[in-house]
């Protein structure tokens, strides 16, 4: 079948340069991402009911909407949280594969049924529901250096001429400016003015309303089918008031006398903000913090790159003194990422050709397997793109890893051509039409059985299931091109190129002279390999004692090393957490985030600070006591420092602070949560929530969880000491003085709390109007005493008559998990830990100290990691249960596979050797390097079984077949293993954007194939000797057939072909003999 190519080497090369050119088209337009899309989906909802506090929230919204939300159909758990700045959102985190638009369906139907159920300034503000990816895409600053301009002008060109060109990008889910500095017509009220004129807040907001109006009046002129006009006319009105003056001469009461008492009289009127709630500065300069977030599904790149492009579009409008500076972005990990894992690819090709050329001898020989690796990896990319795989870590991982594996295939058929022509003295086209017919079975199963490891995982299910199935399929189409390569295109090349040039004297130079000394060398360590294998093979002993030592070893290596799920990696980037104490004022924590941002920006390796206070990043809240400050780091190539060693400085400079700072990293998988670590929620699952017993519970277990070495960086952002009043009315005497009590709270939302009635349009936006109490008269708790209310009888009548306020403590901002109240718990790992080690120790701490009724939950990736369980060894046993029936069907026995199988544990020995001796973990990287293993060591043990079989079935004893079999694959495993080995080098002294992926797969790739192959080759011939004599003489049927199955194909295939040849043969012959007796008669 194969031999065809070799008479028609222009179809070969045309087949492979065609994929070739199909492969660079798929580049071309794959999409390109940090890894493939695991993170589940995720529906946001916000809310917004001014002037409430989070306990309001809670009672008044949350809980109608997590009831009616909870149990909707996909959904894995659901959180909420709300803050008394009057804000609250609901996340329902989905099952991974769920259509996120057919999510925010179900969520908005859910929603629709208690609409009516929620307050009226809810339903008014409106309930945004809209799928997204939680973790950031972008984080950028508008700032000016010009002290002219301030944060509200910021925002608010932001907000009217940046954000919404940004929204229209196509895959953009959320693009918003943290704060509420839109512009609003605020409105200062003076209590003690309203008193003497004894109007009320009510009477105000009425006025507002009836004469700032938006009119529709109609148009006049028309016949309306009764008498036609000759002119037509429309009348219009100015509408809705949009300036602080037209508001100022708003009538709020008139006296029977002409007196006219406007809106001035009683209050200051002016453009300003709706709420001065977050303090923004980059590097000293006032800034516009600007969060983009993408749609789930969207690809990252690509969004950013046209995000980039618009921005440097609409730069030249922007107003003098302003620019922008991209602080994060999630593309700048993956781009370098890629960038680094593309020059490892070109280091491991390089280190592979060297290997094959040592073993090979002429450059001849070393070009033709190295022509195989493009040829696989390339046209790899067609079948990716057909299959829906991105361009990411894991799929150019499987690349780099398959560089090694691509090369077998050819190297093993350049090898036997170059031995059949030493061994017969023929020319090159007759050793490659021999070899092919001789080798074709072996390569086929080779193939057969490396990609027989990946098929099953790529059945697998979940977030780890589609980082496996992109590794797996990506790996798979590489084999099976380079085992088509390797059949097609090697042999075509080796016939052309190739020259018989054995027994001929060479020219000598330092190369030949070197390359003759390690042949040389080379065939005396087969000699000894070879007298060392007879005197080791027949004795089991050795060979199970082998096993048992690596048994033992797995064991005991496995015990000691870490476990865990994605490393976090140097991403450039770092968050500042700040948690001032509970009652601590805006300015207070702006003036300390301030501090901390000057402290950031003197270590070196920091390229920009932001400063945020009121703002907390990890869960998205608002508080006067949170702050936060994104610390962006220099370029890989211009920090010696790594992430971890600048924050252990930031630490130790920050630690004087008056407040609690603690620093994250961005999250290892984009969309899963907000930072890197662990998540966990603290749960009171009590009927009745008690905020202090929760605080102290909270903070016992906070403490426990401190005391284990395993945990560091341990931030938790439930508090219940945040200072409060709690205000009690006498109804009596209220009753007593004619004050409806429903009129007294809405008074006081209005002047304490703030609300508005309407509000205009201007700059082509919609800004509202805000009416309070001016801060100057609400700067004490007792001043809400000194405040008046007007009764039934038309009397202003004081708080303090009729009302009590009471100091206590409560909490500012609530969290709740699946509908319990539930305390956020972020934290890290500490040194020489893993992610899996971390999670265990919270399990224990949980189980010994948390009392009845409370109980501990996991978010976002650790959501995840903790329900992994056991799964790394099903996944094996899957693996290597599937390997066995490919061989068993392959060698038509059930004892065989053993001999093949049996061969591993070293592998895997030297794999968790490697990790723990260069302080990695076992995670996802290390156990699909683990499974690729299982495919390499197979694929050796396969080379000397398939002989030995052959060799046995020749005539040969068990025995001597092992050994003869072990010999003649001797140089070949040993080529391509090291081969694989030297690719793998750049991969495990990788450094810079990353490194600890790289490290990770590079080591447990490269310590397994070490060990199992130097212990393999001694290994496997004892192994079949063991399960060759049991299978000798044994058989289910009289006539079973022996031969490897691909022997069997590729015989019968040649058989076919010669059968044919024949019949054309008799054919032509019979013809001519017609042809004779015509001409004769």
């Amino acid at each position: 079948m194969f031999n065809k190519f070799i008479k028609r080497p222009v179809l070969a090369i045309a087949l492979s340069v065609a994929l070739v050119f199909l492969g660079l088209l798929a580049i071309k337009t794959s999409p390109v991402a940090q890894f493939p899309d695991i993170a589940p989906p995720r529906v946001s909802i916000f809310i917004e009911f001014p002037g409430s506090n989070a306990d309001v929230l809670i009672k008044s919204t949350v809980t109608i909407l997590e009831r009616a939300i909870n149990g909707v159909q996909g959904m894995q758990y659901i959180l909420s949280d709300a803050t008394s700045a009057g804000e609250a959102t609901i996340d329902v985190v989905f099952e991974p594969g769920t259509d996120p638009t057919l999510a925010a369906v179900r969520v908005k139907s859910r929603v629709d049924q208690v609409m009516t159920n929620l307050p009226p300034l809810v339903q008014r503000e409106g309930v945004i529901i809209t799928p997204l990816q939680p973790s950031m895409l972008m984080y950028l600053n508008l700032y000016s250096k010009d002290n002219k301009v301030d944060e509200k002008f910021l925002f608010n060109y932001a907000n009217t001429y940046i954000l919404p060109e940004l929204q229209r990008i196509k895959g953009m889910g959320f693009a918003q400016a943290i704060g509420s500095r839109s512009f609003a017509i605020r409105v200062w009220l003076n209590p003690d003015r309203m008193r003497a004129y004894k109007i009320s807040a009510e009477e105000v907001l009425k006025s507002i309303d009836e004469q700032s109006v938006l009119a529709r009046p109609g148009r006049v002129g028309l016949s309306s089918g009764k008498k036609a006009q000759s002119q037509e006319y429309v009348f219009t009105y100015k509408g809705w008031y949009n300036t602080p003056e037209q508001y100022q001469n708003i009538i709020v009461k008139a006296n029977p006398d002409g007196e006219n008492i406007k809106l001035k009289d009683i209050a200051e009127v002016e453009v300003g903000s709706e709420f001065v709630d977050i303090y923004s500065n980059k590097d000293g300069n006032p800034s516009a913090s600007l969060v983009l977030k993408q749609n789930p599904g969207s690809n990252a790149s690509t969004v950013i790159d046209e995000v980039k492009a618009k921005l440097q579009e609409m730069k030249k409008d922007f107003p003098p003194g302003v620019d922008y500076e991209i602080n994060y972005d999630v593309s700048k990990f993956v781009d370098a990422s890629i960038d680094k894992v593309m020059h490892t690819l070109l280091e491991a090709f390089l280190l592979v050709a060297f290997v094959v050329y040592l073993f090979l001898g002429d450059f001849r020989s070393t070009i033709i397997p190295i022509l195989a690796v493009p040829v696989s990896l390339i046209g790899s990319f067609v079948f990716m793109q057909a299959f829906g795989l991105s361009i990411n870590l894991i799929t150019l991982f499987a690349l780099v890893l398959a560089i090694g594996i691509v090369v077998d295939n050819a190297i093993v058929v350049v090898e036997a051509v170059h031995v059949k022509m030493a061994e017969e003295n023929i020319s090159p086209f007759a050793a490659v039409k021999k070899v092919i017919g001789e080798i074709s079975g072996a390569i086929i199963a080779i193939t057969l059985v490396m990609t027989s490891v990946f098929v099953p995982i790529a059945f697998m299910t979940g977030p780890v299931g589609v980082l496996y199935r992109q590794f797996s399929l990506t790996m798979a189409f590489a084999i099976v091109i380079s085992g088509f390569v390797a059949l097609t295109l090697t042999p075509v090349l080796c016939a052309i190129l190739l020259k018989n040039t054995h027994d001929k004297p060479k020219s000598k130079s330092p190369v030949s002279i070197f390359l003759d000394w390690f042949n040389n060398t080379f065939e005396k360590l087969t000699g000894k390999y070879t007298k060392f294998l007879t005197l080791i093979v027949d004795r089991k002993i050795i060979t199970y004692g082998m096993l048992l030592l690596f048994a033992f070893g797995i064991f005991g290596v496995n015990k000691v090393l870490p476990a865990g799920f994605i490393p976090s990696e140097d991403q450039g980037q770092i968050y500042a957490i700040i948690q001032t104490p509970p009652g601590t004022t805006l300015e207070r924590t702006n003036e300390i985030s301030r501090k901390l941002q000057h402290l950031c920006r003197e270590v070196e390796g920091v390229a920009s600070v932001t400063s945020l206070a009121g703002f907390e990043i990890l869960t998205e809240g608002r508080g006067s006591n949170a702050g936060t400050c994104l610390i962006n780091l220099k370029d890989w190539s211009e920090r010696d420092q790594t992430v971890k060693e600048i924050i252990e400085e930031l630490e130790e400079k920050s630690r004087d602070l008056p407040a609690n700072i603690e620093y994250f990293e961005p999250p290892a998988v984009p969309g899963y949560g907000t930072s890197d670590g662990f998540s966990l929620r603290l749960l009171d699952k009590h009927s009745d929530v008690d905020y202090q017993e929760f605080d102290k519970v909270n903070a016992e277990f906070l403490e426990a969880l401190k005391k284990r070495k395993e945990l560091t960086g341990l931030f938790a952002f439930y508090s219940a000491k945040y200072p409060q009043y709690e205000i009690t009315v006498d109804n009596a005497l209220a009753m007593q003085k004619g004050v409806s009590i429903g009129a007294a709270m809405e008074n006081l939302n209005i002047m304490i709390g703030s609300t508005y009635e309407q509000g205009f349009i201007r700059f082509n936006n919609y800004y509202k109007v805000y009416t309070q109490a001016g801060p100057e008269f609400r700067k004490q708790p007792s001043d809400l005493l000194n405040m008046y209310i007007k009764n039934d009888h038309d009397e202003m009548v004081p708080y303090s008559a009729f009302m009590k306020i009471t100091k206590t403590q409560g909490p500012n901002e609530i969290a709740r998990y699946n509908l319990y109240i539930s305390s956020l718990i972020n934290g890290s790992p500490s040194k020489g830990y893993s992610s899996g080690d971390a999670i265990n120790a919270i399990k224990e701490v949980a189980a010994q100290s948390l009392p009845r009724g409370y109980d501990i939950a996991w978010e976002g990736l650790s959501y995840d990691e903790a329900r992994r369980g056991n799964e790394a060894i099903y996944i094996l046993l899957v693996v290597l249960f599937f390997v066995y029936l490919i061989l068993a069907a392959q060698y038509e026995s059930f004892l065989l596979p053993f001999a093949v199988l049996l061969s591993i544990p070293p592998g895997i020995f030297g794999t968790y050797f490697m990790l723990k001796a260069m302080g990695l973990s076992n995670d996802v990287y290390a156990q699909v390097g683990l499974i690729m293993l299982v495919g390499l060591l197979g694929k050796n043990a396969v080379l000397i079984v398939e002989f030995a079989v052959q060799k046995h079935n020749q005539g040969m004893s068990v025995l001597q077949a092992a050994v003869e079999g072990s010999k003649a694959r001797f140089r070949p495993i040993l080529m391509t293993s090291f081969a694989f080995i030297a690719g793998l080098i750049p991969l495990v002294i990788a450094k810079g954007a990353g490194a600890v992926g790289n490290h990770t797969i590079g080591a447990s790739a490269l310590g397994g194939m070490l060990f199992g192959t130097v212990f393999g080759v001694v290994l496997v011939p004892g192994l079949y000797y063991i399960f060759g004599k049991m299978q000798e003489g044994k058989h289910l049927i009289r006539d079973e057939d022996e031969n490897p199955l691909t022997e069997h194909f590729v015989e019968s295939s040649n058989e076919r072909a010669f059968s044919k040849r024949f019949q054309k043969f008799i054919k032509r012959f019979g013809n001519k003999v017609e042809n004779d007796d015509k001409n004769e008669n």
